[in-house]
Formats: structure tokens, sequence, C-alpha cells
């Protein structure tokens, strides 16, 4: 960043002494804007030459002055290069602290960390979600791991940070906690956005991620076919409490709402839609975005049937969802029961709508990305590059235009 700084001299006459001498003052300007102060010397004003900013004469006591003003004037100039070499901003407010002084503590690492997940947990329910606070706390325990494995401290200075540091703690995460590649990317894009607070902020002059690399590897998605899903939807389990989780699941595969907003769903947001039929009207607790999903039978059925259950009339909420972890347990069971070999959780319902129940029935890709509440057409296409079947339609249509 550009700067501007100069110094001049030049006494007070409005405040002289009782001897008739004028107080000489230093004025530093930075960016146009002036720093004065007294250097608590004295001069009488017939001696004092204003067009030089020093004191006339070649007497001891005239030299011994003039050398000491050398001496703050190049004063200025040693702190300006001390700032420029330590890659701090020169504004009048940061050049005053360093001339008058004032030591600032180093800003360190995993306070500034903490101090943004405190914030983030004083939002939870209002802009956050308690899963994006254990994600931040994780991610922060992580990096306190690796300053111990790396350097043996419990924090850093954030000046220290580079691009080796970034590089080094993908290492570690992958080699360490076993992380995939994706895993890894997901910790560290955490961390970058500490990193970012510290720029915005003007503590750190030099982003350590610059040239750092955070492209995710593509993952083939695990779905259900058509005869999977009417597999799970027809069983007879035995047990009321596979029943339950497995309603549950199918209306997630006919809604696409992920577990979290199964979960918050409320009776109050399933309402008549433009067409006169049943449509969900909620938002995405992850990226806060619309979903308008109007309702197919089958997951009209499901609010039906759970519609007088005790839980859901107390809280509002349209089913009795249990916790992710029960869930996804009792999913297991599930896929064991019907003979599923895919490893079943629940997010699973969320790409078997993308893929199964729309994408493959010749819903526009446009559509069901609103219905998924997806920020942008780029996420809903992987689902579609996973679609043997659309590739396949594609191609009679080319087969039709040329073969006729």
């Amino acid at each position: 960043m550009e700067h501007r700084i100069s110094s001049l001299f030049y006494i007070r006459k409005t405040k002289m002494t009782r001897d008739k001498l004028a107080p000489i003052y230093i004025r530093i300007t930075v960016n146009g804007q002036r720093i004065d102060q007294s250097i608590q010397r004295y001069v009488e004003v017939t001696r004092w030459w204003a067009a030089a900013g020093r004191v006339r004469g070649n007497s001891v006591e005239a030299r011994q002055m003039n050398v000491y003003l050398d001496t703050l004037s190049s004063k200025v100039l040693k702190l300006e290069r001390e700032m420029v070499q330590d890659g701090q901003v020169i504004t009048v407010e940061s050049f005053r602290e360093k001339w008058m002084g004032i030591q600032h503590r180093p800003r360190m690492l995993m306070e500034i960390f903490q101090q943004h997940n405190d914030q983030l947990a004083a939002l939870i329910g209002k802009e956050f979600s308690p899963a994006t606070l254990e994600r931040y706390n994780t991610s922060r325990d992580h990096t306190k791991a690796f300053l111990q494995w790396k350097y043996r401290i419990d924090d850093i200075d954030i000046k220290r940070l580079n691009y080796e540091f970034v590089c080094d703690y993908e290492f570690w995460l992958k080699t360490q906690r076993n992380c995939n590649h994706n895993t890894a990317i997901k910790y560290i894009s955490n961390f970058r956005k500490i990193i970012n607070i510290c720029i915005r902020r003007g503590w750190l002059q030099k982003d350590p991620f610059l040239g750092f690399k955070m492209t995710k590897h593509e993952v083939e998605r695990d779905f259900l076919t058509e005869d999977e899903l009417q597999t799970i939807a027809s069983k007879d389990f035995g047990t009321e409490r596979l029943h339950h989780v497995r309603d549950i699941f199918v209306f997630s595969c006919f809604t696409g709402l992920a577990y979290a907003d199964v979960q918050k769903l409320k009776r109050s947001e399933v309402a008549r839609g433009i067409d006169g039929d049943y449509w969900i009207f909620t938002s995405r607790q992850k990226t806060e975005t619309a979903s308008r999903i109007p309702l197919l039978p089958t997951a009209v059925d499901i609010l039906e049937k759970y519609k007088d259950y005790p839980v859901c009339v107390n809280s509002g909420k349209a089913l009795p969802v249990l916790s992710n972890q029960k869930m996804n347990a009792y999913l297991k069971e599930i896929a064991d029961v019907c003979k599923i070999h895919k490893s079943l959780t629940f997010h699973i319902a969320r790409h078997t709508f993308a893929t199964t129940v729309t994408l493959s029935n010749g819903v526009p890709m446009e559509s069901v990305s609103k219905m998924l509440g997806h920020k942008n057409l780029k996420t809903t296409q992987h689902y579609a590059k996973i679609l043997d079947r659309k590739v396949s339609d594609d191609m009679k249509v080319l087969k039709e235009k040329f073969w006729g």
C-alpha cells in the first residue's frame, strides 16, 4: 500500500516560556494527516531559522540542538523503514503508535479462532445451526493439535503463518488424522475463514493461502434405484421402530429434504400451493435458501399418518424425527433386512430424490435445483453426471436425429 511521509520542525510563539523561549515542535505528516508533538526543547525566537527548521549560528548550543533535530528526522525514516519491512500498513494512527513506542501484543491465531467461535455460538438459532458451531469447534481443535505436533506450542503469532504452514496442515490432516482429501479441504476451508478475518481487519498483509489449491475431488454419490426404493417402501419390518424410520426416510426420498430440514419441518410449512395441491414452503437450514416443493402422493400419505402423533401435536413438527445418529443406525438395519448392499445413510434420501425420483423421470434440472434449495445449477449438475439412464436418453435423441 502506497504512503507519503515527511517531517519538519517549527516553533510555537504562542507558548513562550517566562524566559521568552519558544518550544520546538516536530510535525510528521502521514498521507496528508499530521502528528504534532513537542520535543521538549526551547530556543530564542530570533535564533530560529523557520525556512530550514533549524537553529541559526555556529555556537556549541546551536550545533548540539541541530544534531538532535537531525537525529529525530532520522528516527522518522528509520521507523518508516521498519514498518515497511514488517509488512505493516502505514497510516497516521499506526505511525503515531510506532513513534510513541506503543507496543501491541502479537495477534495469536487460536485466540482469534476462539473469538470467532464464541461469536458464532451467540448466533445459534439466528444465523447458524449447532452443527455449524460443532464443525468450527472441531476445526479449532484440529488446528491446535497441529500446532502441538509441528511446533510444540499452543498458539502462534498470525504473522508466522505462510504457504508452508498451510501445506503442512493439509499433510497433517491426511496423515495424522487420516482425513480423505475432501474432508481435509473442508477443515482447511474453515481455517481459511479465520485467515480471511485477519486479512480484512488489516492484521495480515499477505495471504498464506496464495497459490494453495483447494479443489475437492469429485465423489460419486450413492442413491437408491427405483427397485431399491420400492423394496424399502413396501417392506414389513415387524417393528414399529424400523417402520417409523423407514417412513421418514422415504418422505425425504420424495421431497429431497436433508435431515436437518426434515427435523425442523413444521406442520405450518405444509400448505396448498398455486395448483391447489399440498406444497412444502421452507428454507434450507444449511444455506438459508428458500425451498418450494410440491408434495407427491407418497409424501402426503406419510404426513397424514403422523399428523396425530403425540410428539408432532405437542411440538408442531410435521414428523417425529429421531436424532441423526439413531436414524443412520436404524437405516443400516433396514438395508440389511432389505438386502441392499449400500452404506445407507439419511442423506442418500436427498440424492435419491435428485436422481431416481426427479431427473430420471424427466423433471427439468432447473426445477430440481429449485426444490433442492441449491444456490446455483452447477451443484445440481453433479447428480445428472451419475445417471446412466440420463446419458442413454440423451443419446437416443441424438440417434433419432441422425438415423430417425
